[in-house]
């Protein structure tokens, strides 16, 4: 994204958004939280933000797509609106494209309106938080916790009962479907 559009975009995205993700209660909230690994196949393999995954910037490259490499271990943005995953709608569990740590559920999704795929709250201990300074504006960005890869941005416009929106690039995630 251009500075100047992403500028804008900072400035007025707030009054942009369209956060239609029902009302949840911080009891909802918790049991979301907890509950992740039902939305798995029994024995899907998930690894665990305490196994670090640390890799060779060549070995990164091997193994990501130059999209995925550019915003997880270069920090960079994808363009608002070319991610499929800002429209998923089906349920499962969203995953770091990087190493496969779960970080989100289709229930914490919502639609912001803003072009990213958005979401409420994390799934405990997925993430990791830093004061990013690119822009000159501070805003918070958040990293995968076991292998470090930018996701995006944390910002405070979301919707109730947290009023958090996790901004994600939908090249940093991939989507496991709920399996039946």
């Amino acid at each position: 994204m251009k500075r100047r559009s992403l500028l804008t975009f900072l400035a007025l995205g707030p009054f942009f958004m369209h956060a239609h993700a029902q009302s949840k209660t911080t009891k909802g909230i918790k049991e979301m939280q907890d509950n992740w690994k039902t939305l798995l196949a029994p024995g899907t393999p998930v690894p665990s933000a305490t196994e670090e995954l640390k890799l060779s910037k060549d070995e990164w490259k091997k193994r990501l797509q130059p999209a995925s490499y550019s915003v997880l271990r270069e920090e960079d943005t994808e363009r608002a609106g070319t991610s499929p995953l800002d429209r998923e709608k089906r349920a499962g569990v969203f995953v770091c494209a990087g190493c496969g740590l779960p970080l989100f559920t289709s229930e914490m999704k919502f639609d912001s309106g803003t072009g990213w795929p958005s979401f409420f709250t994390t799934i405990p201990g997925a993430l990791q938080t830093k004061t990013d300074y690119k822009i000159i504006y501070p805003r918070t960005e958040y990293h995968c916790a076991r292998c470090g890869g930018h996701h995006g941005h944390l910002f405070d416009d979301g919707p109730a009962p947290t009023g958090k929106r996790y901004c994600n690039n939908g090249v940093a995630l991939k989507f496991i479907p709920q399996k039946a």
